[in-house]
């Protein structure tokens, strides 16, 4: 079950120095080290720059001339990897520790899985309940016991803070869509590689998510919230990574997060702004191509995958 080949590590930054040198430092110390090290810099001008240009010869940089989000930064650091001849795309936060064994675990149980997911903790141990991936609904009984065999649970998506995925399902499937920017872009590139195909979380494997505060999804975002709206509008009409039963299913749970998230707000004017900002983007127009939004930001996009432009829903 032990994944073989070229695993890359694919980290995204973004103004986050120390934390990205505590990161690299983790990655470099796993039993099971990656053959490669990408690294995308999204413009950083905090000396990021300068710390990558140190380690120059542990990682793969990509330098980007202008901030395209988390979603821009996979997919460019995703395309970098498949170009370099990666079989297993290890996908990691700049502010994601994992601990000594957790890429390890990983490789050991993602054969034959498309994608497999890391246990994510917070800074004092507790599980972070932003990065808890989704179990499959109607798993079946012989799918709960083959994941269970290997102390796993099947999954129907996953965040990029560590997951492992197969590159032969990216090239079949396509990269993430870069023009989400952030927000849901995980969500739309893993449950579009796990239709149809396997998803595991491992809880042998455990990284630690340095994010500043302790929150779900539903924790106030202010004026982020346009990316949250517009980005499940392009995902729910436009991704084909749900069936249509899913859609209805997560865009209940989407609406009933949505209304939580109004309650609990101390700044609902911004929120209903970026509300109906978001639903106006979203239904207006698609996300543009992958290769539009890279080459833009000085990446030079050739295509790694059989689909960069955004996928349609249906097709």
């Amino acid at each position: 079950m032990t994944a073989t080949g070229r695993i890359a590590a694919v980290i995204v930054t973004y103004n986050r120095r120390e934390l990205l040198r505590e990161a690299l430092d983790a990655v470099m110390a796993q039993t099971r080290r990656p053959d490669l090290v990408v690294v995308v810099d999204n413009a950083s001008d905090d000396g990021t720059g300068e710390l990558l240009a140190e380690r120059a010869g542990e990682v793969d940089l990509v330098a980007l001339t202008h901030n395209t989000g988390g979603a821009g930064g996979f997919a460019a650091g995703i395309a970098r990897a498949l170009q370099r001849g990666a079989d297993w795309v290890w996908l990691l936060d700049d502010d994601t520790v994992p601990t000594p064994t957790a890429l390890a675990e990983l490789a050991a149980v993602a054969d034959p899985a498309a994608l497999v997911a890391s246990a994510v903790r917070w800074t004092d141990g507790r599980p972070h309940p932003m990065n808890t991936p989704r179990p499959k609904p109607g798993a079946s009984a012989a799918e709960r016991a083959a994941a269970r065999a290997l102390g796993c649970v099947p999954i129907r998506s996953a965040s990029f803070v560590s997951v492992l995925v197969d590159a032969r399902a990216i090239r079949e499937s396509g990269l993430p869509i870069a023009d989400y920017f952030l927000w849901n872009d995980d969500f739309e590139f893993t449950t579009r590689i796990l239709r149809g195909r396997r998803g595991l979380l491992c809880p042998a494997s455990v990284v630690i998510h340095k994010t500043r505060t302790f929150g779900s999804t539903d924790a106030d975002p202010g004026e982020r919230f346009f990316y949250e709206v517009r980005n499940k509008v392009w995902l729910f009409t436009r991704s084909p990574g749900l069936a249509p039963a899913e859609r209805v299913l997560y865009a209940g749970s989407t609406v009933r997060r949505w209304a939580k998230t109004f309650i609990r707000s101390q700044d609902r004017a911004t929120l209903r702004k970026g509300l109906a900002a978001g639903l106006v983007a979203g239904l207006r127009s698609g996300p543009r191509p992958n290769r539009q939004v890279l080459s833009r930001a000085g990446f030079p996009a050739r295509p790694a995958a059989r689909r960069t432009a955004p996928p349609t829903a249906g097709r």
